[in-house]
């Protein structure tokens, strides 16, 4: 068994995990860095599939050793526990069989299977607003959709439909949704959904900001997040000139979300 190290922001992390299972690492570790930083362990099979990783990664302080005899799998497995999340989710790693607490919808993760574990701020930020929002019968957007927790959710709490998109071919076929594509919100037909939820970068968002619009019929309402506190305010004015008013904003640590009105 061989381990790679490497260290990035925290709003990299997820894109950085997502790489590194592609790249073939059988378990993740994270520690996190003051400020804003996380450390990544990831653990290889070959010593070829972490050279190959580590010269990848060389501008992120990435070295590799070769480990002693453990089961680094079920080492890094323990370390993803079971979340509650809101009030009506539950997130359980695939490997384990927690019963799900009762009034739960239980949603089965696994960090292989690209962005979107709900361990993070920003998902957690999104789940608990979808609660607040979906209703029954809508039609909703999952703009860059991961590994389609959010689509999921939405479906959970009454949605009667779930568009997926994202620009990662991978992401598109492990969300497995029943309406998925590759690609991104400017395929989406004007004024066809009621709700839109996007956990990207802020940039993504930003640039997007008139497609949300477009896209949203009226009185709609799009759930944005995977930015943090001090990027909120460029994120509403870019929203704001494409015609959508604030709502409400939350905050998870430094992380935050808005949920906008069409």
């Amino acid at each position: 068994m061989f381990s790679l190290y490497l260290e990035c922001w925290q709003l990299e992390k997820d894109l950085f995990v997502a790489e590194l299972w592609d790249r073939g690492s059988v378990g993740i570790t994270e520690s996190d860095l003051p400020p804003d930083r996380c450390g990544l362990r990831a653990f290889f099979t070959s010593d070829q599939a972490v050279r190959e990783a580590a010269a990848e990664f060389a501008d992120h302080a990435a070295e590799w050793r070769a480990e002693e005899s453990r089961d680094w799998i079920a080492e890094a497995q323990t370390r993803l526990q079971p979340l509650n999340i809101g009030s009506r989710f539950f997130l359980a790693p695939a490997w384990r069989n927690d019963p799900t607490p009762p009034g739960r919808f239980r949603i089965q993760v696994n960090p292989g299977m690209a962005f979107g574990t709900g361990a993070h701020e920003s998902t957690q930020l999104c789940l608990e607003a979808l609660e607040r929002e979906v209703r029954d019968g809508m039609e909703i957007l999952d703009v860059g959709c991961g590994s389609g927790i959010l689509s999921t959710a939405a479906t959970l709490l009454g949605a009667r439909l779930a568009i997926s998109c994202d620009i990662d071919p991978v992401a598109v076929e492990l969300a497995r949704q029943e309406v998925s594509f590759i690609g991104s919100a400017d395929a989406v037909r004007s004024h066809s959904v009621d709700l839109i939820v996007a956990n990207i970068s802020p940039e993504a968002i930003i640039a997007l900001a008139p497609e949300i619009a477009r896209c949203l019929r009226t009185g709609g309402v799009a759930i944005v997040s995977g930015f943090e506190n001090a990027d909120a305010d460029l994120v509403e004015g870019a929203l704001r000139s494409s015609g959508l008013a604030r709502r409400s904003s939350d905050s998870k640590g430094s992380w935050n979300a808005l949920v906008i009105s069409g």
